[in-house]
């Protein structure tokens, strides 16, 4: 068909409209950037925080980068549950560039990040997951060390996650009182085994993804973890005792993006991406706090025994424990770190906020 007769037939203003309308579909397509992006974590789908990265985080940075426009779209590669990294894994391996953004399991790492290790040397302050989280990620802002220790692993920190109300304690035989502790061998993360210091038992460290085996084959007795992990990884089966005695949450991940993978992204997607990392704190959070009170039933209709520690027992406890916090603030000053300042902030911010604390950490 030639020109003339497509203006005679459309009309030479429908034409030039439809010319132009195709022009910019098609300029619209091929100025859009696809990133190729990794993310890693070596727990399974069905941990919660890697679940909500998987089917929140994601579909949400992808959400917010179309209504910006659409001009950059990210080719997703997900690599949960070992097929990249094991558990604990994740701080190696976004630093040897083998994924590009992933989550952090800081526990396992007190000797790279040991400034992460604050909420866990303070334990029976806080069930509030929110108020930690948001507090931890506010001291990051104030204090650039705490930032600093992940650049030094090649990475950018970009949000706190906490993704537990509270460690309580899961065993074969049921603990009621701290005389029962005697003989018991407790699984933990690492930092939050020193709660048994005093006790006459015996901690042995390791990720909650082994806890199950670990307590059916007799390798410990019981393990320190959180009501919703206990009832997502089955702990009633073998652990069917839970005594509540809400030593508090404590910040376990942290969001971070390799470095020279942070630094090639364009602008507007490093903001959109820190902004779903800000939003992804807070969802995990309330998550947590919400399933931390719903999975107390859960783990009963699995066949799971609550015992509640009496208040007087849980102050015992707390007052009886080294002060694991002055400790840690000492060991930070030490090595030109602002271990006394970051204590003090992290207390007195709680206190504001309403938190009240067993024991004063930063005065006792």
């Amino acid at each position: 068909m030639t020109y003339s007769r497509l203006l005679k037939q459309f009309g030479g203003a429908r034409l030039l409209a439809a010319v132009l309308s195709a022009f910019a579909v098609t300029h619209t397509a091929s100025a859009q950037q696809t990133i190729n992006l990794t993310a890693i974590d070596g727990y399974p789908v069905r941990a919660m925080w890697v679940k909500e990265f998987s089917e929140y985080f994601i579909p949400e940075v992808d959400k917010r980068l179309a209504a910006a426009g659409n001009k950059y779209k990210i080719r997703w590669n997900q690599a949960w549950g070992g097929q990249i990294v094991k558990p604990g894994g994740v701080l190696e391996g976004l630093k040897r560039g083998l994924g590009d953004i992933g989550v952090v399991t800081t526990p396992f790492h007190t000797d790279k990040v040991p400034m992460q290790a604050l909420a866990y040397v303070t334990p029976f302050i806080s069930t509030d997951p929110l108020l930690v989280a948001r507090t931890l990620d506010k001291l990051a802002q104030q204090f650039p060390e705490m930032k600093q220790e992940f650049a030094e692993q090649g990475q950018v920190y970009l949000a706190t996650g906490v993704v537990l109300d509270s460690y309580q304690l899961f065993s074969k035989t049921a603990v009621k009182q701290l005389s029962d502790f005697q003989g018991l061998k407790v699984n933990g993360a690492g930092t939050n085994l020193r709660y048994l210091d005093g006790l006459g038992a015996t901690g042995v460290a390791g990720p909650l993804t082994t806890y199950y085996n670990n307590i059916q084959t007799g390798v410990v007795s019981g393990a320190f973890l959180w009501t919703e992990a206990a009832v997502s990884f089955k702990l009633a089966e073998v652990a069917p005792n839970m005594l509540k005695a809400d030593l508090g949450a404590v910040n376990t991940k942290v969001v971070t993006a390799n470095a020279e993978s942070w630094k090639r992204l364009p602008d507007d997607v490093k903001k959109v991406i820190q902004e779903v990392a800000v939003a992804y704190r807070d969802r995990l959070a309330k998550i947590a706090d919400e399933k931390g009170k719903s999975s107390e039933q859960g783990f009963t209709k699995a066949g799971g025994t609550i015992n509640v520690m009496s208040e007087q027992q849980r102050l015992a406890w707390a007052k009886g424990m080294p002060n694991l916090a002055k400790e840690w603030a000492a060991s930070m000053d030490g090595k030109g770190k602002p271990g006394s300042k970051v204590l003090a902030a992290y207390m007195d911010a709680l206190r504001k906020d309403g938190a009240k604390p067993l024991r004063n950490w930063d005065r006792e």
